[in-house]
């Protein structure tokens, strides 16, 4: 992807907030147990700075573990989505690489499916000035495992259906950047699933950057098709989705 068709696909999540806050899936509950263990310190009373927080997802599971949390994020739309769902969570407009914060003023920096749109070069040195002296930086992902046929058969449909498709894969790439800067770095892979129904599944799809920017009539005729070919896999409209979720935890030394 060329860093012009990486800013397009950044800047779609305005328009799909609605879709993404209801259909993404959320986080379980091993997965903040698993951040408090490898970053060696709870979330109840540490500051953190949630980027690229979105809707505001993972943002209200930290809040409602006893986080001090401040939302970071630069789409209009997925703020004000955010907003009227949590008024109780201060949201500020910005990005990972320039972070409007103060220098040592977070324990934590969280990313949750968001890493992947900022630039390393910048978003690591960032981390480092805003963490205080053993904060963490926490990226995470949710994952569908494709490990699974039906998943599987689901990513080469989009793939050769959609221009615009992309997945970015097991961790991302982060362990190498993360490797030339003074952090301690831990990783874990866990496994949950959801059960939701066809239209879930279809508006979760609409709330992906390559659907939003693709060409209406071919994005309604792959979603149609989706459902179709979804409704043929799972009769009774209830769809088990199983999922990994990666996370890395870089300890500030």
């Amino acid at each position: 992807m060329t860093d012009t068709q990486h800013q397009h696909h950044a800047a779609s999540f305005g328009a799909v907030a609605a879709d993404y806050d209801k259909a993404r899936p959320s986080y379980p509950p091993a997965l903040f147990e698993a951040i408090e263990r490898l970053a060696g310190r709870p979330l109840r009373g540490a500051d953190v700075l949630d980027v690229g927080a979105g809707t505001g997802i993972a943002t209200r599971l930290l809040a409602e573990r006893g986080a001090r949390v401040i939302a970071v994020e630069p789409s209009a739309g997925m703020a004000a989505q955010l907003h009227a769902v949590s008024p109780q969570i201060p949201v500020v407009k910005g990005v990972g690489d320039e972070l409007p914060c103060h220098d040592a003023s977070a324990d934590l920096i969280t990313y949750a499916q968001a890493f992947h749109w900022t630039d390393p070069a910048k978003s690591l040195p960032e981390a480092l000035r805003v963490l205080r002296p053993g904060g963490a930086l926490v990226l995470f992902w949710n994952l569908k495992d494709r490990s699974v046929e039906w998943l599987a058969e689901q990513e080469r449909r989009h793939a050769a259906a959609l221009p615009s498709y992309h997945y970015y894969g097991v961790m991302n790439a982060v362990t190498e950047p993360l490797s030339r800067h003074p952090f301690r770095v831990v990783n874990e892979r866990l496994r949950w699933e959801r059960t939701i129904t066809v239209d879930d599944v279809i508006t979760d799809l609409r709330s992906k950057s390559y659907f939003a920017v693709a060409e209406p009539e071919l994005r309604e005729r792959v979603l149609a098709d989706d459902r179709e070919w979804l409704t043929g896999l799972f009769p009774d409209g209830r769809v088990v989705e199983p999922y990994t979720v990666d996370v890395t935890v870089a300890v500030k030394q």
